[in-house]
């Protein structure tokens, strides 16, 4: 990510976690100490971070500002952004495991289809991957072999990263894999029984996705569903998004080598430092939707040329809990509400059966999400939001309507005679 990329970034990340004197130290020592123990124990690698960072242009100076937006990120506090270039350092030494399953390989490609490559996306590309389909050249009884080898040697020490639902339908037959016929629900069980974590990349792997969407063809199911199912007992991360954006790949990663312990989550698995706040609250349009500012249509070319708030024209921010408007893609360069394209909300649960159609509000109709694990007080809010949609909707009315008569105000004023005439 180029310096120009940052700007304004570092202080639009909210740190999400409000740290005593003490806590933020006390925090510092856990982090040191392993930190410490990685650095004694994790295999050494041939090519190291710094090495590939100067191969790509990338200087020191451009790596500690990415790591201070990083630290912020995560809601650090600026104390941890030299630890955050020490974890990235270590992270490359990690060993992973990323198996596909029912996906469009989408997030691997988001990944790889990268010219200028930033500090997260080398992080991705120097991890020490032991097995990943769409990068390695190996196939048939070679690529099962290196599955097997790798599970075997780092038996509880590997992170396992799925992409794409499990199928299981015609007893899971949908995804037989290799030359002897390996199921994908084999494969998954395997994987995730033997790491250390499993972290799902992507809306398909977390959630089950479009292939779990209506009618469910092979009855599809995240990822996360299927080891409850199974009784697999091992940490879930859910990351997920159409596709997951590299910088909350790299992030949790980052967490969990600066404390050996995975991050603080939401009722749905998912990292709160990354999925913690509504779209709809760090949205640029947001002060056009407090206005009653809104592009009433496609060919709205005044709304659209203004940058008016999209949500009359299906966006789906207030229902849509990611980072996206923050940290963004393309190199923190842009996002899809920026160009002028509503929010699909593709990081919510069943988004394609419970947020379509994508060009209409959701408000106009009830909005039924699912049903939450348990009531603290942020989760309630999420699912008040559904309850809430047509609150929106008359929040939405009510400010236009007030913003009309503000301006039929200005205008009758400025037809009335002066006084004294």
């Amino acid at each position: 990510m180029s310096e120009r990329a940052f700007e304004g970034l570092y202080e639009d990340t909210p740190r999400i976690r409000p740290l005593s004197p003490e806590s933020a130290q006390q925090l510092a020592e856990e982090a040191d100490r392993h930190l410490a123990h990685l650095e004694r124990t994790l295999p050494e690698r041939e090519v190291s971070l710094s090495a590939a960072l100067r191969k790509n242009g990338i200087s020191r100076r451009e790596f500690l500002k990415w790591s201070a937006f990083m630290a912020a990120t995560l809601g650090l506090p600026p104390s941890f952004d030299t630890r955050i270039a020490r974890a990235a350092e270590l992270s490359v030494r990690l060993p992973i495991i990323w198996q596909e399953l029912q996906s469009c390989t989408g997030n691997s490609e988001a990944l790889l289809r990268n010219s200028n490559p930033s500090v997260d996306t080398l992080i991705l590309e120097l991890l020490s991957i032991e097995y990943a389909e769409v990068l390695m050249a190996a196939a048939g009884y070679q690529a099962e072999e290196v599955l097997e080898q790798a599970i075997q040697r780092y038996k509880g020490q590997y992170i396992a990263v799925f992409e794409g639902s499990v199928p299981l339908g015609l007893e899971g037959r949908y995804l037989t894999i290799g030359p002897h016929g390996t199921t994908g629900v084999e494969i998954v069980k395997k994987i995730a029984k033997n790491a250390l974590a499993v972290i799902n990349a992507g809306t398909c792997a977390a959630y089950g996705g479009i292939p779990m969407a209506a009618p469910n063809p092979t009855s599809a199911l995240g990822v996360q569903d299927f080891l409850r199912k199974e009784r697999i007992r091992v940490p879930v991360i859910n990351l997920p998004g159409c596709p997951v954006n590299s910088v909350n790949i790299v992030g949790t990663i980052l967490e969990y080598v600066l404390f050996g312990r995975i991050p603080q989550l939401d009722a749905y698995n998912r990292p709160l430092w990354a999925y913690g706040q509504r779209i709809h609250d760090k949205c640029e349009r947001r002060g056009h939707f407090d206005a009653g500012e809104f592009v009433e249509g496609w060919s709205d070319l005044k709304g659209l040329k203004e940058g008016y708030c999209l949500y009359k024209v299906g966006c789906k921010g207030p229902f849509t809990f990611n980072n996206c408007g923050v940290v963004r893609f393309n190199q923190g360069t842009s996002w899809p509400v920026q160009v002028g394209r509503g929010c699909i909300g593709c990081s919510e649960p069943g988004f394609w059966d419970r947020l379509t159609p994508f060009e209409a509000p959701v408000a106009y109709r009830v909005y039924q999400p699912p049903i939450l694990n348990d009531a603290t007080a942020d989760r309630l809010g999420r699912w008040a939001l559904g309850l809430a949609g047509v609150g929106i909707v008359a929040h939405a009315a009510m400010t236009a309507l007030k913003a009309f008569l503000e301006r039929k105000e200005e205008v009758t004023k400025s037809q009335e005679p002066p006084k004294g005439e």
